[in-house]
């Protein structure tokens, strides 16, 4: 882990977002061709910390196609039909194959993750060694970070169940922890943020993206910050802990469910594209709906339409089939969601069932279902029919965004996923990467 963190720190320094950002100037830095992190690390000026900040904004995109396409076809969401073979083998276990820990499947995403914490350590160790910024500014920018770091540490963990907390010396790694002991930690960063953006005044010192409008100064951010410590919370198992988050955030159970920070795209010299939009039709690069996530639909509901179509000739690759492909984006440079209002209802829900706020839970689950052109809910009121119902509702607004993989496996319902192939296996995390374990 030394050699990728030390790779991290020189390769990820700093990405460009320039693109996206609207209204920004940047005071002259040291090198703008190729900025060193020495010359950041030792009294920055205020143009190199918010070009940290568009660093961290920018690789904060860098995990999300893996982790929607990985997982999706691990969770039986979907297939990736393309010429990597290890889409539709090794992911889905065919005849017996072990997933394989230096694999791009299993790299990608953790080094996509870590190369954003890595550049959320800098500008954290660089505003620790600047005057270039007061104390209000600083506040400011180590609510961000921490917020973004406690985002990113959450991806890690529903990926591999576990992960490395402490990476800011590549000298001096943390261990690998466990889920619960990493989730603790993301839940006391939310509240460190939360505390910093509480003391941060009025405005930033920095400019976001065009993806964080609405949520652009500390008291809006701090809505962001909540609403990931709801999310944080119920994947601990706190529910209480997640309604009183939520009540902070930005959840609206009578607003529009597209409300909410995203990640945006470009197609321009040193952007990224959205590599989850497929182009409709296209033979030889597609993301196929896995034929259940069709069977298993309400008849109704609109999310079906919305996500997906039927192809005009079906697929088959591998031995596996599908009538349906991906329609989630319209083009290479839509956004994709950081976290919105519709997942903040549905996390609501979940925290209602484990405070045992049953009919609070049901209120919300019918916004989401009357959402998709669906009946009030008219199934029992126990918490284990509402834990099943909510689940469900999960599965079709949050289709292909990483989340059907870690919902399984939290709930302890992995094994009833569909076996394709005879021989194939289900796997519910990703394996950590090899260097890693050296």
């Amino acid at each position: 882990m030394k050699n990728n963190i030390k790779t991290l720190a020189i390769m990820t320094f700093i990405i460009p977002l320039f693109s996206l950002m609207v209204s920004c100037t940047f005071d002259e830095v040291v090198d703008p061709n190729g900025p060193s992190v020495d010359g950041v690390l030792k009294n920055a000026s205020k143009g190199q910390l918010n070009e940290l900040v568009v660093g961290i904004e920018s690789t904060s995109r860098n995990g999300i196609g893996n982790e929607a396409t990985a997982n999706g076809v691990m969770a039986r969401e979907l297939y990736l039909f393309n010429a990597e073979p290890r889409n539709t083998g090794d992911l889905l276990g065919k005849a017996g194959i072990p997933l394989d820990n230096n694999s791009f499947y299993s790299v990608g995403s953790w080094n996509g993750n870590y190369r954003c914490i890595k550049n959320i350590n800098l500008l954290i160790e660089a505003l620790a060694n600047t005057d270039a910024v007061n104390e209000t500014e600083k506040n400011g920018y180590l609510g961000f970070a921490k917020t973004m770091m406690a985002e990113e540490l959450i991806q890690i963990l529903k990926s591999y169940g576990k992960a490395r907390l402490d990476v800011a010396d590549p000298e001096n790694l943390g261990p690998i922890v466990e889920f619960n002991e990493g989730m603790a930690k993301v839940r006391a960063l939310l509240d460190e943020g939360q505390q910093h953006l509480s003391n941060a005044g009025n405005s930033f010192a920095f400019t976001l993206s065009n993806g964080f409008i609405g949520f652009q100064e500390p008291s809006t951010f701090s809505e962001f910050n909540r609403a990931w410590a709801g999310v944080a919370a119920v994947y601990a198992g706190d529910g209480n802990a997640a309604l009183t988050a939520l009540s902070d955030s930005y959840m609206d159970m009578s607003g529009n469910l597209k409300i909410g920070p995203k990640h945006i795209f470009g197609l321009g010299g040193g952007d990224q594209a959205n590599t989850v939009f497929k182009v409709p039709n296209l033979n030889g690069d597609q993301i196929i709906v896995h034929d259940s996530w069709i069977a298993d639909a309400e008849a109704g509901d609109s999310r079906v339409a919305q996500k997906s179509a039927p192809r005009l000739n079906p697929a088959s690759q591998d031995g596996l089939n599908g009538t349906h492909e991906t329609r989630l984006y319209e083009s290479a440079t839509s956004p994709i969601d950081f976290l919105r209002n519709e997942e903040l209802i549905l996390v609501y829900a979940e925290a209602s069932i484990l405070a045992t706020n049953l009919q609070d839970a049901e209120d919300a689950l019918n916004v989401i279902r009357n959402s998709a052109n669906l009946p009030n809910y008219s199934g029992a009121k126990t918490a284990d029919a509402l834990t099943a119902e909510m689940l469900k509702q999960r599965r079709y607004s949050l289709w292909s965004e990483n989340h059907r993989m870690f919902d399984l496996r939290r709930y302890g319902l992995s094994n009833t996923l569909p076996i394709d192939r005879a021989g194939d296996q289900i796997f519910n995390t990703m394996p950590i990467p090899l260097p890693e374990t050296y």
